[in-house]
């Protein structure tokens, strides 16, 4: 597909807290499939949202 980076790098620029909501609206939307995963809610609860803030799924 020739994506730039890759899903994690991409949630990191993008924002986990943003891609936590939006993940949070197709499960409400779409049903218990598009529920976000636990880590993404314990990395969010601790602060750490991405390029933002420094830390995310990688540290900046």
């Amino acid at each position: 597909y020739r994506h730039p980076m890759g899903p994690l790098r991409t949630t990191d620029v993008v924002g986990l807290d943003v891609r936590l909501a939006i993940a949070e609206h197709l499960a409400r939307e779409l049903g218990p499939r598009f529920e976000p995963p636990r880590i993404l809610r314990d990395l969010v609860a601790a602060g750490r949202l991405g390029r933002k803030t420094g830390q995310g799924f990688y540290t900046w």
